[in-house]
C-alpha cells in the first residue's frame, strides 16, 4: 500500500511521517503539489506526437541532482498545492484540448494523490516519466493504470551516483526498476506515431563521464532485443544547479563524447531509438515552472 505515513515510496526509505509535517529527501509534505500543467512539444516524437503531451510537473523530487535542468522544482521545490480531484480535472482539460497522452513527471513521491486521479482508466496512454530510481513495490501499485514508462537510467557508475544524486545504489535500483517496468508494458507499441505502451529509456551523456554512458548502453544491450524497448540517448546536458561551476560539469558535452556513445550503441545494436541535436543543450528548452495550467 502507498502512503504517507512511514514513507517508504522511494528508494530512499526514509519512513517519515509527512502526514504530521516530517519532511524526507524529497523536502515534499503530504500535500499535492505540481508547477506546470500544458502540451508540451519537446519529448521524443513518439511521447510528443503531432498534437503535444499533456503533461504535469510535479514539485520535489527523490532524486535532486546536482546539475537537474529543472532545479527550480526539484530542488526549490516551486509549486502549488492540489487535490486529487482537481488533478482529474486537469487530465480531462489537457485531453480535451487535444494532447495524445498524460505525461506525469516525477510523480513518486505523490503517488496516494495521484493514483485516485488516474481511475477509473483515462482513455489516453499514462505516460510515467521518471528518473528511474524507484522501489519496485512502488510501480507494482500502477500496474494497469500506466501504459508508458519513461524512465531515466542515468549511471552505471555507483561512486559517479553517490556523487552527483547521492544514490550510490542507483544502478542496481534503477535496473530492477526498468526491468518491472518492461514486465509491465511489454513490448513497445507505436500507434498514430505515439507510443501506445511500452518503455523507453533515456540516457543523459554528462561531460566527461564516457564511461558510464558506454555501461549503460552495455545494460541496455544484454538484455533487451532490438525494438523491444525503446532507447533515447540525449545530448541535452547544460550547466545548472550546484554543479555548474566545477569541472567537468561546468561545460557541454563535446560533439566527440556524444559521437563516441551513439557509435557504441551501433556497435551494440541499439537501433531502435533516438538521438539528440546538439541545439538542444540550450536553457530555451526548459518550460516555465509559473503554474501554467492549475
Amino acid at each position: 500500500m502507498v502512503r504517507y505515513t512511514n514513507c517508504t515510496l522511494c528508494p530512499r526509505r526514509c519512513g517519515v511521517d509527512r502526514t504530521a509535517g516530517q519532511l524526507g529527501y524529497c523536502r515534499m509534505p503530504a500535500q499535492l503539489r505540481a508547477a506546470r500543467a500544458a502540451a508540451h512539444y519537446w519529448e521524443e516524437p513518439v511521447i510528443s506526437g503531432s498534437f503535444g503531451s499533456g503533461t504535469v510537473f510535479f514539485s520535489g523530487c527523490t532524486l535532486r541532482c546536482g546539475y537537474c535542468q529543472n532545479a527550480e522544482i526539484s530542488r526549490e521545490n516551486r509549486g502549488q498545492p492540489l487535490t486529487s480531484t482537481r488533478l482529474r480535472e486537469i487530465f480531462l482539460r489537457l485531453i480535451d484540448e487535444g494532447v495524445q497522452n498524460i505525461n506525469l513527471v516525477t510523480p513518486t513521491h505523490f503517488l496516494p494523490d495521484i493514483l485516485p486521479a488516474l481511475t477509473p482508466k483515462l482513455p489516453v496512454p499514462v505516460v510515467y516519466n521518471c528518473g528511474g530510481y524507484e522501489s519496485v513495490e512502488t510501480l507494482q501499485a500502477l500496474e494497469g493504470l500506466v501504459d508508458v514508462y519513461l524512465p531515466d537510467f542515468k549511471y552505471s557508475d555507483a561512486a559517479l551516483a553517490e556523487r552527483l544524486s547521492g544514490a550510490p545504489d542507483y544502478p542496481d535500483t534503477a535496473a530492477a526498476a526498468i526491468l518491472e517496468m518492461v514486465r509491465q508494458t511489454g513490448p513497445c507499441r507505436v500507434e498514430d506515431g505515439c507510443l501506445a505502451r511500452g518503455t523507453l529509456v533515456r540516457h543523459l551523456v554528462l561531460p566527461g563521464c564516457v564511461d558510464n554512458s558506454l555501461g549503460v548502453v552495455d545494460w541496455f544491450a544484454d538484455r533487451f532485443p532490438d525494438g523491444s524497448v525503446l532507447f533515447s540517448l540525449m545530448a541535452q546536458y547544460t550547466p545548472m544547479g550546484p554543479l555548474a561551476g566545477t569541472p567537468p560539469f561546468d561545460r557541454t558535452v563535446t560533439e566527440e563524447e556524444y559521437a563516441a556513445v551513439e557509435s557504441w550503441m551501433t556497435l551494440r545494436g541499439v537501433r531502435a531509438g533516438f538521438v539528440q541535436d546538439f541545439a538542444a543543450a540550450r536553457r530555451d528548452f526548459i518550460p516555465a515552472f509559473d503554474g501554467t495550467g492549475l
